[in-house]
């Protein structure tokens, strides 16, 4: 196996690893959240904090290495369309993905505070949630275009 091909194999797998984590993470936290269950709210919100470290994180950072490596390596200039369209929207969907750590680590903090006092979840808690899953959608969305463009390597304009 060539050097491009494995950098390839590398770039699809944490692809699939890093939209495929969100996307379930996101299924479970959307519906924890709508369960009537504070007990799963805790788990979840703990488990989806969790994959975001193990999974999200590292192939977040492993994309933009691999795809500028490939780049690289296939002669593509870095102004070809679909690839700064590419780029923009990766930065697009990352500008979300990092407030929704964030409030993912506060949501997990106050939903594990209190089930640990055996109170209600307060209102903060779901002004956070609402946000985390408002930013959820362009960054989903933004990821689905670039596999497209990744794809298909369209000619966007000249």
């Amino acid at each position: 196996m060539n050097t491009y091909l494995l950098i390839k194999w590398i770039h699809i797998l944490s692809s699939v690893l890093m939209v495929g984590t969100g996307l379930g993470s996101a299924f479970y936290m959307f519906f924890a959240n709508r369960s009537g269950s504070q007990a799963a709210q805790t788990v979840v919100c703990k488990l989806v904090v969790r994959a975001d470290w193990w999974f999200t994180t590292p192939t977040a950072i492993i994309q933009p290495l691999s795809g500028f490596w490939m780049a690289h390596l296939a002669g593509w200039p870095l102004d070809a369309p679909w690839l700064m369209s590419a780029i923009g929207l990766y930065v697009l969907a990352g500008l979300c993905w990092l407030p929704v750590v964030w409030l993912q680590l506060r949501m997990a903090a106050l939903s594990q505070q209190a089930h640990d006092r055996q109170q209600s979840l307060p209102a903060l808690y779901w002004t956070y949630a609402r946000r985390w899953e408002w930013l959820g959608y362009p960054a989903f969305i933004a990821m689905l275009a670039v596999f497209y463009l990744m794809v298909n390597k369209p000619t966007l304009w000249l």
